[in-house]
């Protein structure tokens, strides 16, 4: 018997005693005159339990069977479940065993059993808050996350390339080989081709967005020396902008999502018993960001579409390469990643030598050179070269395709093409 109904017990008794009526009883226990009237005629058959609800000590008509408390706590014991908390757990129960059961009800089986202990809520360090932006497309977190993904099962993946909109937190990504200028490149080809470009990504300052300050530079001098990596001059001459981030805090929408794919991706992948980077993907593609969408994404309905298409004076494919300035020498031929190229015959025009060629590594691992804007043929010295093709009017190839080349599909699956390799050991050197 509570504090109350201790105090209830006190007033009935009172009028009982005649020291109070029962209007009075009846306003200082917050109740009617006629319930007043109805616990005295109790209070004479049933005593002082007359206060205590008639449904204390019975189990509730909506109390789940103990059948099904016992299946859930016993598919929670099983190891692919061992480190699935309260809220993950319900959901996946609902979504692969047809059980549905609140969070709060798994939670007190999970304590119950001893599968989990609550813990109390920290306050984690305080930071300015900052309102999200008004567009979608216009503010685009981007982060690579380091994890064992697939926790030793088959491949190696460590590696998720992770986009999110600050607008709307609609989210994707890829699982990669490396955290490489390649690989960014070719998770912003697939968002690029899928939606369009973005106003302004936002990311760290690693060196593959960044170039590192030199010693005693001030900032007006970075501005006018405008050195770009090679991420960078990409995003330029697609008319994409970048704002770099001064600290994790600064871009927490996808740091802090970034926690929760550690936690709900890696056990989704474990149930789906995925094993290679390439199953990895298609489940991210098919499964993971649908559902990440769904559930915690800001619906698009009255958000501003910020996002610009591609136009023909855009080629995705030489903006989204590896790019060098070469001299051509008297013989036609320049240097690249340790080999040297020969312009073909058919392609020389008076006054090349001594002049610039502008020589791309796309991201198939096909090398192409470019001299005043047009592309030219070149093949690799000691390499036979290709067979001259009849003069006529060259078919002009569109590289873009409106985002529909299939030649990116198992793109982040393949090992990297030996130019490229060759590329990443020479800016090691230098």
């Amino acid at each position: 018997m509570n504090q109350e109904e201790r105090d209830w017990l006190e007033w009935l008794k009172r009028v009982q005693d005649g020291m109070v009526t029962q209007g009075q009883a009846a306003a200082k226990m917050g109740v009617s005159d006629r319930w007043v009237r109805r616990l005295l005629v109790r209070l004479k058959t049933d005593g002082d339990a007359v206060v205590v609800h008639g449904l204390r000590g019975r189990s509730s008509n909506r109390r789940i069977d103990e059948q099904t408390q016992t299946r859930v706590v016993e598919l929670l014991k099983q190891p692919e479940w061992h480190d699935f908390g309260p809220t993950f757990a319900s959901q996946q129960l609902a979504k692969r065993h047809g059980i549905e059961v609140s969070k709060e009800t798994v939670r007190g089986w999970m304590v119950a059993a001893g599968l989990w202990k609550a813990q109390p809520r920290q306050l984690g360090e305080r930071h300015f808050w900052r309102p999200r932006r008004n567009g979608y497309g216009e503010l685009v977190q981007w982060d690579t996350s380091n994890h064992d993904w697939l926790e030793g099962r088959g491949e190696v993946v460590r590696y998720l390339v992770k986009w999110i909109d600050d607008a709307t937190s609609r989210s994707g990504g890829s699982f990669v080989q490396h955290d490489g200028t390649r690989e960014n490149m070719g998770v912003l080809w697939q968002y690029v081709a899928c939606k369009g470009r973005m106003v302004d990504p936002y990311t760290d300052r690693a060196g593959i967005f960044m170039v590192a300050p030199q010693a005693k530079e001030s900032a007006q001098q970075r501005r006018e020396a405008d050195r770009l990596t090679q991420f960078g001059r990409g995003l330029r001459e697609l008319g994409i902008g970048w704002i770099p981030a001064y600290s994790p805090q600064a871009k927490g929408r996808v740091e802090r999502s970034f926690g929760t794919d550690q936690d709900r991706l890696v056990k989704h992948v474990r149930l789906a018993k995925v094993k290679t980077l390439q199953d990895a993907n298609k489940f991210l593609e098919a499964e993971y960001w649908p559902e990440w969408n769904e559930r915690f994404a800001h619906p698009l309905e009255g958000v501003v579409d910020l996002h610009r298409a591609l136009t023909p004076q855009l080629d995705l494919a030489s903006a989204l390469s590896h790019v060098e300035h070469r001299m051509l020498t008297n013989d036609y031929t320049f240097s690249f990643a340790g080999r040297r190229y020969q312009i073909a015959r058919p392609q020389v025009k008076a006054g090349m030598r001594g002049k610039s060629l502008r020589v791309e590594l796309h991201l198939s691992g096909e090398l192409r050179a470019r001299y005043e804007g047009q592309y030219v043929e070149v093949s690799e010295c000691s390499v036979k070269s290709p067979a001259v093709k009849p003069v006529g009017k060259p078919v002009r190839k569109d590289h873009n395709r409106g985002g529909k080349s299939d030649w990116m599909d198992g793109f982040f699956e393949r090992p990297r093409p030996e130019l490229w390799q060759a590329v990443g050991i020479a800016n090691a050197r230098s």
